[in-house]
């Protein structure tokens, strides 16, 4: 039972049962367009819960990304709805609840799609949540009259649903660990430095992402101006809701394209460094600090920033003028980060190169800075490097979820891993998730700033000591 009725699911293997497509809110469309979400409607008798809701409308993803990266998309209204596994599908379990957003750029991604199945961790004793949020101009536009970050309050709306009703699945509301990748870790990283979701959750895992991308109002602004002229209207709510999905969907995709082909921040504002037109709107962040009472499990792929120069032929095409331009953009002087780098990597091509300091930008000291923010947190890295690509591919992004899900044989995930992926690295990861959910320790001793321990997963034996330190401290100071 919940609170607007009762749901049937399915009893699967390992004694796992799912209930899917469960409404958390109320359809958001027509007179609740671009709204906050509103409580979903009670209805009379038993709802099927065997197959997945809707999910929020989305373009696909652009080649080559719509062959590398899950999703799927299922049409409908009823997009803001939830997914649970569980393996006690009833009340005083107690058990402790893991809460997955999903990545995607906020304007792809679903909760629905196969390679975030939740078989595997309530196999081993947790009730997990998947979940869809409005994405793109509908989830993140700023809109004059409409509040912001739409997205994250249907996160936030789809939390309280839970800690009202996951007693019912077995589930302890007071044990809650969300967890995302990218998009979705970037997600918490404002919930966090908001304090918007405070006692919504216990813990926190940040997967690729942490307190980092935000819009300000003003290239919010800009954002919507720019689409608003791509489909001739004024940037307004009304203006908005009478365009189509059919027309709205393409424009947000080649804004996306625009975006990234020409980072311009006359046009873009900070959104022409964080390559995405559509984030949370924010005037400023601060990091959570000492008594924001979560505990943290965060950290970043090594070669993050492969996935988005490898696949695309651009890795060995970059040239050494656009290497120092980006550099620059990033906040650190090229002539003194640049010779660092290259110390630890003599041979790098200019590619090489801006993988290794985007991916610094991106994902690695903001996931430091958190950790170094919240004491008491743990911090790790994802090193395995995958064999496409010729082994081009390496550590990217989006390349340690079939790991913490335990889903190597996922043929949605094939594209990324190859064949004969470590299964043992996937149990060591997903068995680190699983211990942080339920008591708040991974399995390797906190973050400190003298002592700088990190969890490395996917070598034989970390370095001694930081060899990265110097490149580290480049960034010091850097927003």
């Amino acid at each position: 039972m919940t609170e607007q009725g009762g749901v049937q699911g399915w009893l699967g293997a390992d004694g796992v049962a799912s209930f899917l497509g469960v409404p958390y809110a109320a359809p958001p469309f027509g007179p609740r367009r671009f709204h906050a979400p509103s409580p979903p409607e009670p209805w009379t008798g038993v709802r099927d819960a065997t197959a997945h809701g809707p999910t929020a409308p989305h373009a696909p993803y652009a080649p080559p990304f719509d062959a590398l990266i899950p999703e799927d998309g299922i049409p409908g209204g009823e997009c803001l709805n939830l997914n649970i596994w569980t393996p006690v599908p009833e009340p005083g379990a107690g058990l402790p609840v893991m809460v997955w957003l999903h990545g995607g750029a906020f304007s792809n991604g679903s909760g629905s799609a196969s390679g975030y199945d939740g078989h595997a961790f309530a196999r081993d004793g947790v009730v997990y949540v998947s979940l869809n949020y409005r994405l793109g101009a509908d989830g993140f536009l700023q809109l004059p009259g409409m509040p912001d970050n739409r997205g994250l309050l249907d996160q936030m709306a789809a939390l309280r649903w839970i800690r009202a009703n996951i007693a019912s699945f077995g589930g302890d509301p007071d044990q809650v660990t969300v967890f995302g990748e990218s998009a979705g870790a970037m997600s918490i990283g404002v919930l966090l430095a908001t304090g918007a979701a405070r006692g919504l959750f216990r813990r926190a895992i940040l997967q690729s992402g942490a307190c980092h991308h935000f819009l300000r109002p003003s290239s919010a602004a800009l954002i919507a101006a720019r689409l608003a002229g791509k489909l001739g209207i004024e940037p307004t709510p009304e203006a908005l809701a009478a365009v189509p999905f059919d027309d709205l969907l393409p424009a947000q995709a080649d804004l996306r394209a625009e975006v990234n082909a020409r980072p311009d921040p006359a046009l873009w504002g900070e959104a022409a460094l964080n390559m995405m037109p559509f984030e949370p709107v924010a005037t400023g962040l601060s990091l959570p600090g000492p008594d924001c009472g979560i505990d943290l499990l965060v950290g970043s792929n090594r070669e993050e920033y492969r996935l988005f120069l490898v696949p695309t032929e651009r890795l060995d095409a970059f040239p050494e003028a656009r290497l120092r331009t980006m550099t620059a953009a990033y906040g650190v002087d090229p002539d003194k980060a640049l010779p660092v780098y290259r110390a630890a990597r003599p041979d790098a091509s200019p590619g090489e190169l801006l993988d290794a300091v985007a991916t610094d930008w991106f994902y690695r000291v903001p996931a430091i800075r958190l950790a170094e923010s919240v004491p008491g947190s743990h911090l790790y890295e994802f090193a395995w490097r995958s064999p496409q690509f010729g082994g081009r591919l390496g550590a990217c992004h989006a390349l340690d979820l079939p790991f913490v899900f335990d889903r190597l044989d996922d043929p949605s995930y094939a594209p990324l891993l190859g064949t004969d992926p470590p299964q043992a690295l996937a149990d060591a990861m997903h068995a680190a998730w699983v211990s942080f959910a339920k008591t708040g320790e991974p399995g390797w001793p906190a973050y400190d700033t003298h002592t700088r321990t990190t969890m490395v997963f996917g070598e034989d034996a970390a370095p001694e000591g930081d060899p990265r330190r110097e490149e580290r401290l480049l960034w010091e100071g850097v927003r």
